[in-house]
């Protein structure tokens, strides 16, 4: 498998562009043929009308051919949302020729507030129109960009009996991104030229996003828009049962990379945080231990303050529900380079005047810090990947609608 250029648009047979003027963007994704669609959305009970609208086509239909996102409104919790989301898939119909149902919507933005359609409406127009002249993985990606301060795109492929089967993403994300869903936890859009049937895209994708993004957090919140789609059209001339492995792990690569770009770009984030809870008697308790540690506010504030402060992990580790021996644990810092145990057989090390509180508080410095605990109770392991938490994020949300 290789990295290559070319995010959504290195798939065969995908084009992709995006304008974003103000807050408000437009990004459009169409296959040449039908492509085969699967998609995992938010649990929270207040949900966005696009959210509605697209559950509601993957339940009922297979194949689609084209994805349209908007930025600046999330087009929830207010009037007529579902007659806009509608008007958004229509208009894409009329300008691709094709059928209202082949596209799936996705918004995202600020809840509770009507959406401009005239502003909606010149965008798609717009992007239409770029679609026409070329392909831009990176202007779709730019489009739907909220508090983001980067755009997030990556694009695999790999060899099949000497045919090229290509996976590639974009996402948006830097804010309510929350790791305790069944499904996703921002906006993702990914496309593939693999040959694949319904079922088994839907079960790899929701086994794959619960593999990355389920298990990331900014700030603990779930939003009302999260949404993953997948695009399958086929014209690799592959099939998915002459390479099962290969692509189940082009896909998760695509998924963890992108992942992984939310939670570095997060809103005020300074540094980066992976969590590794490994020895737990369950893979649930693996799960509850590491995103207990990964969503904790104590945490995230410690590592924003450099505080080695291995209490506050122990603490999470203790209400996550996990079956944990405090007398047995390990809690290893880490910064990729070096490492050091604050506890170890459930003793601690890193007290007061220790060498290994110095090496902690000098590892904390790192950009990016990596905490594993042990609680050898089993054979069970989870990865979770999160960020701090500064004065930064209270100033963005603070400040979000004005």
């Amino acid at each position: 498998m290789r990295v290559i250029d070319g995010g959504v648009v290195a798939p065969k047979g995908f084009k992709a562009n995006g304008y974003k003027e103000g807050k408000y963007g437009v990004a459009i994704i169409i296959s040449e043929k039908e492509a085969v669609g699967a998609g995992t959305f938010t649990t929270n009970k207040v949900v966005a009308h696009p959210v509605i609208l697209s559950r509601e086509l993957i339940k009922n239909k297979d194949k689609f051919r084209a994805i349209v996102a908007n930025s600046g409104n999330a087009n929830c919790f207010t009037k007529n949302g579902m007659e806009d989301a509608k008007e958004m898939q229509k208009l894409v119909a009329e300008l691709f020729n094709i059928n209202e149902n082949e596209v799936l919507v996705a918004s995202t933005g600020v809840i509770g507030r009507k959406m401009d359609m005239n502003i909606i409406k010149d965008r798609i127009n717009k992007v239409y129109n770029l679609i026409k002249e070329g392909n831009s993985s990176i202007n779709a990606a730019k489009a739907i960009m909220t508090t983001d301060t980067k755009p997030k795109e990556i694009a695999v492929e790999f060899e099949v009996n000497g045919k090229t089967v290509r996976v590639g993403g974009i996402a948006k994300g830097a804010g309510m991104i929350a790791p305790n869903m069944l499904h996703a936890t921002m906006l993702c859009f990914i496309t593939t030229d693999i040959e694949i049937d319904k079922k088994s895209l839907t079960n790899i994708l929701q086994k794959v996003v619960d593999k990355t993004f389920n298990n990331i957090s900014v700030d603990g919140d779930t939003s009302t828009n999260d949404t993953v789609f997948i695009l399958a059209n086929g014209l690799s001339g592959v099939k998915y049962e002459e390479c099962r492995e290969e692509f189940e792990n082009a896909l998760l690569y695509v998924c963890r990379e992108l992942a992984k770009m939310i939670v570095k770009d997060g809103e005020g984030a300074t540094k980066f945080m992976e969590v590794v809870v490994k020895g737990a008697k369950t893979e649930e308790d693996a799960v509850k231990a590491s995103k207990a540690i990964v969503n904790s506010l104590l945490v995230k504030t410690a590592v924003f303050g450099g505080d080695p402060n291995w209490g506050r992990i122990v603490a999470a580790v203790g209400y996550s529900g996990a079956d944990f021996n405090p007398d047995i644990v390990d809690v290893i810092l880490s910064n990729y380079e070096d490492e050091v145990y604050l506890v170890k057989d459930g003793i601690p090390l890193a007290d007061e005047g220790t060498e290994e509180l110095k090496k902690a508080e000098e590892i904390m410095k790192s950009d990016e810090i990596k905490i594993v605990v042990d609680l050898k109770m089993g054979e069970f392991e989870n990865v979770c990947y999160g960020c701090d938490l500064s004065y930064e994020y209270v100033r963005i949300n603070a400040e979000y609608t004005t």
